[in-house]
């Protein structure tokens, strides 16, 4: 059996199921385990990162970043983007509370499949680099020679790599992708690398690694820049009015219980000055415009 990632059995098995670790990223900066989350029969592979193990930040002091990466789904899923994949915060978890969220990666029809019979899917067992995350990802974010930009790819970045060589950092001009960047803007995401944009197997487009999001200060770092200027589109438009509205009601609740309310009003501002001005904004020159690494 193969379910959606969208199908609500997938954030029922999140929350209730049974939770087997099988792994962890080393060189993650917090702790970020890997393992499956099984319920009658269905097993869905996870990302796991308890508020245990994160180390304290100077400039996100509020709050947790598990918190963070749950409001950050919230905003995702309300508003109909939905470039995040399921995340709960789950209490009852091997070491306590924690994000939990549904692991995808191209390749993956999806992350829900029934148990596997002969230990086939085991890839996650084990410790797990970066860089491996990386080579199991179809990448939507390159760098190239400057001659060798992919026709409908766009340009984010000029510089010269560690030979000396010049090279480009580019990404596609896709459109889930475009609404990752729109997604990215309204969240104040400090963090979206490349290697945090995934091609999933579905064919659908999701970022993961949402935990410096939500500031109130501008902090958005990204390598999603190549629409600088372009205008929003009545169809993203259409997405930062309902999402306002909503943010008007019970949904600020809801986000407040995971960010403080000082952010919950830096999220409306943000949205509102969007509508005011709906075009793609640029770089704010206060820090920097790219997270480092890039990937």
């Amino acid at each position: 059996m193969t379910l959606d990632l969208r199908d609500p059995a997938v954030f029922e098995v999140l929350r209730t199921g049974r939770m087997d670790i099988t792994g962890r990223m080393v060189d993650a900066s917090n702790a970020t385990l890997f393992g499956t989350v099984s319920l009658d029969g269905v097993e869905l592979r996870c990302v796991y990162k308890p508020v245990r193990g994160e180390r304290p930040l100077w400039d996100f002091p509020d709050g947790t970043l598990a918190g963070r990466e749950v409001g950050a789904f919230l905003v995702s899923q309300i508003s109909g983007l939905d470039v995040v994949p399921p995340t709960v915060l789950r209490d009852q978890a091997p070491f306590g509370t924690g994000m939990v969220q549904a692991w995808v990666s191209s390749g993956d029809e999806s992350a829900l499949s029934e148990p596997p019979a002969d230990g086939a899917g085991d890839e996650l067992d084990g410790d797990i680099t970066e860089e491996t995350v990386q080579l199991a990802t179809e990448s939507l974010v390159e760098l190239c020679e400057p001659h060798e930009i992919p026709g409908g790819w766009l340009p984010v970045l000029r510089a010269r790599d560690g030979a000396g060589d010049p090279v480009v950092l580019v990404h596609a001009d896709h459109p889930q992708l475009r609404d990752m960047a729109l997604f990215d803007v309204v969240v104040n995401n400090a963090d979206r690398k490349g290697g945090h944009v995934i091609l999933a197997g579905d064919g659908d487009v999701y970022g993961v690694d949402h935990g410096l999001t939500l500031h109130t200060e501008p902090k958005l770092r990204t390598v999603l820049w190549g629409w600088v200027g372009d205008e929003l589109g009545e169809e993203h438009t259409a997405v930062l009015k309902e999402l306002r509205a909503r943010l008007a009601g019970e949904f600020a609740d809801v986000l407040g219980e995971h960010v403080t309310r000082r952010e919950v009003a830096a999220l409306r501002s943000r949205i509102d000055h969007l509508l005011a001005e709906p075009r793609f904004p640029g770089p704010d020159g206060y820090g920097p415009a790219i997270p480092w690494p890039a990937f």
